[in-house]
């Protein structure tokens, strides 16, 4: 095998890759052994007798499968979690989500007649206090008052 080290490291640095990924034409090597010039590595990189092998990339492939399952709530068991429940999801999200149902429950309520503006405000600020755990758990609480008051 003939010794082109030379014209691999230029070829390189013309193709502005590194040395390995360069790729001579088998059938070329006479003429890449005699190019001792850059411009003639130039033409010969312009008649595709010296290339540059493509990059080698990571396949997202799997990776895509993967999340197109956890949509779909797959792979999300206990083994693979890594922190507590407050990590994966803080308190702080959990209750704007909380906050945000009962308050918008209580609108609809008030809009469509079944609370006046008074208990509307009263069971708001209760809400605002933390005294429901849910939606559902509101309107126990709004049936109880509302059976007392009658």
């Amino acid at each position: 095998m003939s010794d082109v080290a030379k014209q691999r490291r230029i070829a390189a640095s013309l193709l502005k890759c590194g040395v390995n990924r360069v790729w001579f034409n088998p059938e070329s090597i006479s003429d890449i052994e005699g190019a001792i010039s850059r411009d003639d590595l130039r033409g010969l990189i312009t008649d595709g007798a010296i290339k540059a092998h493509q990059k080698k990339g990571v396949s997202r492939g799997r990776a895509r499968i993967r999340t197109a399952q956890r949509a779909y709530g797959h792979r999300k068991g206990a083994g693979k979690r890594k922190g507590a429940q407050g990590a994966r999801t803080p308190s702080k999200r959990t209750w704007i989500q909380k906050i945000r149902a009962i308050r918008k429950a209580l609108v609809t309520l008030r809009e469509a007649g079944t609370i006046d503006a008074h208990l509307y405000r009263i069971i708001y600020r209760k809400a605002a206090g933390g005294q429901f755990r849910s939606v559902a758990h509101m309107k126990a609480q709004l049936e109880i008052i509302t059976g007392r008051m009658k």
